[in-house]
């Protein structure tokens, strides 16, 4: 399939998870891809056509950095902005450096990645921008207030977008990942509050049989699953589709 030859994409967050799994999908379908993250090791066999180091939440980095993957594309088509954390805590302990963190990385980084990006998008005549809410934005997710927080701006944002700039060429449309295998999946035990109440987890498996393996068991599909729709999303077969939310859980949240 070549639904993407000569689009000239950036992808955030392609050092690891979803954003590699994206970037290889992208890659496949004849586009050239930036890949950027904030990881110099998760870069090191990107198979993009140029990587770059960025911080999305530090304003400098993303001003840099975007605009030197628009400089080594002669352009931009589309942007995944695919970067972003999960820090999870009890809501009463949550501390207010960890909200703004989250929602640092997360929603403003989206933001400025975004903002940086639109002059090339909107000149492209065919832009697209594909950004990363989650189920947790429409979904309880027990011990994530601040993530949820952050994917529902997100899909906020995306609306915004598609209509401000939809006479102008620009669609924008967010995924809504559940039940994925990702960077954020394999270090739950890392991020997960002491006292944990696994039954509130319950809820959030998938009815579609899964074929990755998580801590918690057969609970998973891989990252691949969610890089097909961005694909799709990115390709003319996405033409109709804005202003929405896609969501990609398996049933979970059926």
């Amino acid at each position: 399939m070549d639904r993407l030859r000569d689009h000239r994409i950036l992808v955030t967050g392609a050092g690891s998870g979803i954003g590699r799994a994206t970037t290889q999908r992208l890659l496949a379908e004849g586009a050239r891809v930036v890949a950027a993250d904030v990881s110099e090791e998760g870069l090191r066999d990107s198979p993009a056509s140029k990587t770059i180091t960025m911080d999305v939440a530090d304003e400098a980095s993303v001003t840099a950095g975007t605009a030197a993957a628009i400089d080594h594309l002669g352009g931009l088509d589309v942007l995944v902005n695919a970067a972003g954390i999960l820090l999870a805590e009890h809501t009463h302990k949550t501390s207010l450096e960890l909200w703004n963190r989250v929602l640092a990385v997360n929603l403003t980084g989206t933001f400025l990645v975004t903002r940086a990006a639109l002059p090339a998008l909107l000149e492209s005549g065919r832009g697209v921008v594909v950004n990363f809410s989650s189920t947790s934005a429409s979904f309880a997710h027990p011990y994530m207030a601040a993530y949820c927080a952050s994917k529902g701006g997100i899909q906020a944002f995306t609306h915004a977008l598609a209509l401000e700039y939809g006479k102008q060429g620009l669609r924008a449309v967010s995924i809504a990942p559940g039940s994925i295998k990702s960077g954020i999946t394999d270090s739950a035990a890392s991020w997960l509050p002491q006292e944990v109440d696994f039954t509130l987890f319950g809820r959030l498996l998938p009815i579609l049989p899964a074929d990755h393996t998580t801590p918690v068991g057969n609970a998973v599909a891989g990252p691949e699953a969610v890089a097909g729709v961005v694909a799709m999303v990115a390709s003319e077969d996405g033409k109709f589709i804005t202003g929405t939310e896609i969501r990609v859980d398996g049933g979970t949240h059926t």
